[in-house]
């Protein structure tokens, strides 16, 4: 990729299109840390759509040896959107490490029930049960995504606040919740235009970044409003008020109305209808009537929980407004910018559709104001994107924000377009979790990704979006712990891809090998276990940690490997107790424990180290007892079967005092018949041209011969 180096003293990378040379280029700054001037810039691919940038300093001074210091940093770009803009790195890992109970509670739960259901005829029960699990996770899931704090309340309130200031929100919370709303939530199935009233309310400054929003128009008149002295004669006041009631922010309005002049103690008596008219305006505002169970606590208006309760009052106070409008006190108020401005007020809470189109800024705000003033008894997902569709043109955007085209694909009730506008904005993240409130609000995205596809692999939809965030997780050295979670969820190729993943993994990091047995164990993978502890031991003993190589191989049991180990180990060990070599390999077989059985060839060694130790305890004087013990070491040896063939005539050597004992023979005449056999063998094997001579005495095998054969005769004496 050509790039140039800007005028910054942190180096920026500046996009060169021979299209574009005439045109202003669009700078990236890389704050980089590296003080000028740069040397050299390398450019490599990190893990998934991250590069890896490493700025180089210019070489400063030579050091007496001829190195050259540099300095330098590393750092790692990501290039596309995936959804998390909003979120840096460490709240992203948080995210996604507080996800993953709820979404594996929930597993765990959709299994259970599914083998309850398929027992049972009647399914309702589960499908109820099973509603309250999601709806249990959804929330769980939304908490988590809910990381702003509220600012403490004042004591003194200022009455020209009017907008609080907070932390943005995140618009992957805002699309959590929409689908709540339309997909989880049964209760609030009747009075969907208010919860989309409120989610407005709470995520507009979202929408304020990149459109003209009344929640942007509410912050400019607020700074305003500090150097105002008589609010009313201001335009942006009642245009404020105005915008404001079209979206239904009806406490904003009353509070903004109270700020008006004929309020003030000094004016009352000569203004006293114009104060009535605000007042009047005032009380219907927080009068209107809302088709809801309640409220929240800072917001105005009156509950109603059943539609014919609504109708009525929706009536009522639609007639008040018109017996206001046509009220003569309108002819006795003398402030024309206060007449004008109440009058546009009452025209929107009548449901004046050119009044509601100025006082709104786009398509959203606009279909809000339809719900409230023009079709409140609006039912249906079907008249609601309709009336979406009719706002879109009336306003329409030029550059839309991600959330509108989530919102048309809910409304729509379009699946796909739902799933690519998830997965192009907000990530693997809301793909591998928000598959759940899909299938369970909507009968045809449940069959659409639960379907399985050839093209995919034979896998569904649902498992593809899991797959890609576990690879997601998978990336990333912090998050690849928690991957198997959403693997083993997948049933067609989930196990396959986590064994891959365990593979991988490095196993020279004990917390990272230790890590990897316990997920093994935790999923039943034991060929999996093994082939990883086989792995692990052989990497150790290649570099040098024979002591771990060893042990790691008899956790896989591997005997294969162990008893060419033991071959190995054969070369090193000495062949006399006067061998210094001895102390080189005995605390490597120390470590083989009690359990021999799993030491393969290694066995051998286990014993042969204890004989010898016998033998050199005994040099000097020599109690019979350990002396007898020493014979049985022997002659156990010498009858084990993985006792290699090239140590026979060392240890008799070696023992050549236990056979000559003085005392009495301590060997008995079977034992010594045994000896005479291994030794005859041992004669034969010499004949062949691949037997390798021990480095013993060119008289040892006669000697040892001559022992056994004094001792037999001895032993046959004594018995």
């Amino acid at each position: 990729m050509p790039g140039l180096t800007s005028k910054f003293d942190d180096l920026a990378m500046v996009p060169v299109s021979s299209e574009t040379y005439n045109q202003p280029a669009v700078i990236y700054p890389l704050r980089h840390g590296v003080e000028s001037p740069i040397h050299r810039l390398s450019i490599s691919w990190a893990c998934g759509n991250t590069l890896r940038v490493s700025v180089f300093q210019k070489p400063q001074s030579e050091t007496a040896d001829g190195y050259v210091e540099a300095g330098g940093r590393v750092v790692e770009v990501q290039l596309s959107n995936s959804g998390n803009e909003e979120v840096d790195a460490a709240r992203w890992r948080r995210k996604a490490y507080s996800s993953v109970t709820p979404f594996a509670l929930l597993q765990s739960r959709k299994h259970s029930l599914s083998a309850a259901s398929k027992m049972s005829l009647d399914t309702t029960p589960y499908k109820e049960e099973w509603w309250e699990h999601v709806t249990e996770y959804s929330k769980e899931i939304s908490s988590l995504l809910s990381d702003r704090k509220l600012s403490p309340r004042s004591i003194i309130k200022d009455p020209k606040l009017i907008v609080t200031e907070i932390a943005e929100p995140m618009s992957l919370k805002a699309a959590w919740e929409l689908f709540e709303i339309f997909y989880i939530d049964k209760h609030s199935q009747s009075w969907i235009p208010e919860r989309l009233q409120d989610w407005l309310a709470d995520y507009t400054s979202l929408f304020s970044g990149t459109l003209p929003t009344i929640h942007s128009k509410l912050v400019d008149f607020q700074q305003e409003l500090v150097v105002v002295q008589v609010v009313e004669e201001d335009p942006n006041y009642w245009d404020a008020m105005s915008s404001a009631l079209a979206v239904g922010w009806l406490e904003t309005v009353v509070k903004l109305l109270r700020l008006h002049g004929s309020y003030q103690f000094d004016q009352l008596s000569s203004r006293e209808t114009e104060n009535g008219l605000v007042e009047a305006v005032a009380v219907l505002i927080s009068k209107m009537p809302r088709m809801r169970p309640s409220l929240r606590e800072e917001n105005l208006g009156e509950c109603y929980k059943t539609k014919p309760d609504f109708m009525k009052a929706w009536e009522k106070w639609r007639t008040q407004i018109s017996k206001l409008d046509c009220s003569s006190y309108w002819l006795q108020c003398d402030h024309q910018q206060t007449r004008e401005g109440l009058k546009n007020l009452i025209q929107i809470m009548l449901g004046n559709p050119t009044v509601l189109s100025n006082a709104t800024f786009n398509w959203m705000e606009l279909f809000i104001s339809h719900f409230l003033y023009i079709k409140p008894f609006t039912a249906g997902l079907e008249s609601m994107h309709n009336s979406a569709q009719k706002c879109m043109q009336l306003k329409p955007v030029s550059s839309p924000h991600k959330l509108f085209g989530l919102i048309l694909g809910i409304l729509g009730e379009n699946t796909e377009v739902v799933l690519a506008e998830c997965s192009r904005s907000f990530g693997p993240w809301m793909m591998a979790h928000a598959v759940e409130l899909l299938t369970a609000g909507s009968t045809h995205a449940d069959i659409l990704l639960h379907e399985e596809r050839s093209k995919l692999g034979g896998v569904s939809i649902e498992e593809l979006h899991r797959l890609v965030y576990a690879q997601v997780l998978s990336s990333h050295a912090l998050t690849w712990q928690i991957a198997p979670i959403y693997l083993t969820s997948c049933i067609k190729q989930g196990i396959g891809l986590l064994e891959n993943l365990l593979y991988k993994q490095p196993v020279q990091h004990s917390q990272i090998l230790l890590k990897s047995i316990e997920i093994c164990r935790l999923y039943e993978l034991d060929t999996v276990c093994s082939n990883i502890m086989r792995i692990a031991g052989v990497h150790h003993w290649k570099h040098g940690r024979k002591g771990s190589g060893v042990f790691w191989l008899q956790q896989a049991r591997d005997e294969f490997r162990l008893n060419r180990i033991a071959k190995h180990l054969f070369d090193f060990v000495g062949k006399s107790t006067s061998d210094e070599g001895f102390k080189q390999w005995e605390g490597l077989i120390e470590l083989l424990g009690s359990e021999s059985r799993t030491a393969g060839g290694l066995e051998f060694l286990k014993k042969y180290r204890d004989f010898r130790r016998s033998l050199l305890q005994g040099h000097g004087d020599m109690l019979t007892d350990a002396a007898r013990s020493a014979a049985e070491a022997l002659v156990s040896l010498m009858k084990n079967p993985s006792t290699p063939q090239d140590f026979w005539l060392p240890l008799l050597y070696d023992s050549l005092k236990l056979l000559m004992w003085q005392e009495r023979p301590l060997i008995n005449v079977s034992q010594t018949q045994l000896l005479l056999n291994k030794l005859q063998e041992l004669s034969m094997a010499r004949l062949r041209p691949d037997f390798v001579e021990a480095d013993l005495p060119s008289d040892a095998l006669s000697s040892v011969r001559l022992a056994l054969a004094t001792n037999l005769g001895r032993a046959i004496l004594e018995e």
